[in-house]
């Protein structure tokens, strides 16, 4: 069989340069490729041939994605994008070069918050964790880049309290996820991702400019620019206050460049006396030190550190757990958590959610429908397709080509016949390619 992965980017991209509508553009393509194919007697099965641009293989893409929905595998929400300003759509992670730059148009990539449909292949991490040994014919060097994937973590999920204007507690916590719940009595500060929903809510009116500020120049940076090992760790006070729920003691919430809100919890606690990167923070910001493990030969509890100690020991300056070896202290951490309410075991992966969502007009519509009563509603299934409208105007400006036809947008709710409002999205191009197999 051929088939042409025939939706995407380029396409539309080629409208806009040449004031081309994208099906022709793309049929007048398909058609040069199947003519040079055939020219040169390469032999296909042309009866099977598919084009995932046409209605009647988006109808079956449109019709799976439904599958999802109704499973519970596709939902929406907010997150924290790869947003290209010139091509003005989202990017993939793998679309973003080591520069921070898209691979399509060369821009700079910003990060920016935008209401996203993701499916939730999460819900299968360990099944594709632990099915990595029952792949026949991969090699181990393909399966150990699948497994750092994956990411699968070993630990607790803690919870800090946010001290209020009043000086106590409220109801606010920050949770962070911790592979080393044995060093919980060394935390000295947390820190938010900028884009965090707590950042400004922690933030005191004497820090609220700076940390604005803040947040709109980490918004310019890539993912790649704030996570690379190479680069200095960057981040400012909010003026907040947390609580140590272990030692009872007050600690200072910052935001940094190098916490990321999608990932984990969107927090990290800083154990400066035993993580390296902790550590440099710590020092490069003026925040305490506190050492709660020591080699199992150390001569006593508060020595002096040149660098991280980041190997097992004996636990200090921990309380009840003073003397315990590390390796068993973490189990008895998360168990006394547990007991006081602010902790559990978890496992956490790094793996994260599809993101399926494009700010485009040439792929598949997203067959949903939004109700002010009935929320993402889904567009039954004897209406698919939901086809895209042929008379339609490309700038490659602001919002999606979709969102500006009101004729095609403005549609009575699916269920209860609200005035209600399509989905504008379209899907990734990924998806039209993940079920050749099946078509």
């Amino acid at each position: 069989p051929m088939g042409w992965d025939a939706f995407g980017l380029p396409a539309e991209n080629a409208a806009i340069q040449r004031g081309v509508h994208p099906a022709k553009w793309t049929y007048q393509n398909i058609d040069q490729m199947r003519q040079q194919l055939q020219s040169l007697g390469i032999s296909f099965d042309w009866d099977k041939e598919v084009t995932t641009c046409s209605p009647d293989y988006y109808k079956w893409t449109q019709w799976i994605f439904l599958q999802f929905l109704n499973a519970g595998l596709a939902y929406q929400k907010e997150s924290a994008v790869n947003w290209d300003p010139v091509d003005q759509t989202v990017l993939a992670n793998e679309q973003v070069d080591n520069e921070g730059r898209s691979w399509r148009s060369g821009a700079k990539v910003e990060r920016k918050l935008l209401k996203q449909w993701f499916l939730k292949i999460t819900d299968y991490a360990e099944a594709l964790l632990s099915d990595l040994d029952s792949l026949p014919g991969w090699s181990d060097r393909v399966k150990l880049m699948q497994q750092n994937w994956i990411g699968k973590s070993t630990g607790a999920y803690l919870e800090f309290p946010i001290l209020g204007d009043d000086g106590q507690a409220g109801d606010s916590k920050i949770g962070v996820f911790t592979t080393r719940p044995d060093t919980a009595y060394g935390v000295t500060y947390v820190v938010l991702a900028p884009e965090h929903p707590l950042t400004l809510q922690v933030t005191t009116p004497d820090r609220r400019q700076a940390v604005e500020a803040f947040i709109d120049e980490v918004s310019q940076q890539s993912e790649m620019d704030r996570t690379a090992e190479d680069k200095p760790k960057r981040g400012i006070p909010t003026g907040g206050t947390a609580i140590n729920p272990f030692t009872g003691e007050d600690i200072p919430i910052l935001i940094a460049d190098y916490v990321l809100y999608e990932y984990g919890t969107g927090a990290v606690m800083g154990v400066p006396a035993h993580d390296s990167r902790d550590f440099k923070f710590a020092r490069e910001n003026n925040l305490p030190i506190k050492v709660v493990i020591v080699p199992d030969d150390a001569d006593n509890a508060d020595m002096e550190l040149s660098e991280a100690y980041t190997d097992p020991g004996v636990m200090v300056n921990s309380g009840r757990f003073d003397g315990n070896a590390s390796e068993r202290g973490k189990q008895a951490i998360i168990d006394y958590a547990e007991e006081e309410g602010f902790g559990k075991a978890r496992i956490q992966y790094r793996l994260r959610d599809w993101l399926i969502s494009r700010q485009r007009y040439w792929g598949a519509p997203i067959p949903v429908v939004h109700c002010p009563n009935c929320g993402a509603v889904p567009v039954p299934e004897d209406q698919l397709p939901v086809e895209l409208p042929e008379t339609v105007e490309f700038s490659g400006k602001g919002l999606s080509p979709l969102a500006q036809l009101e004729d095609w947008v403005n549609v009575p709710c699916p269920t209860c016949g609200t005035p209600a409002k399509r989905e504008t999205d379209t899907m990734d191009t990924f998806i039209d390619s993940s079920w050749y197999f099946l078509r």
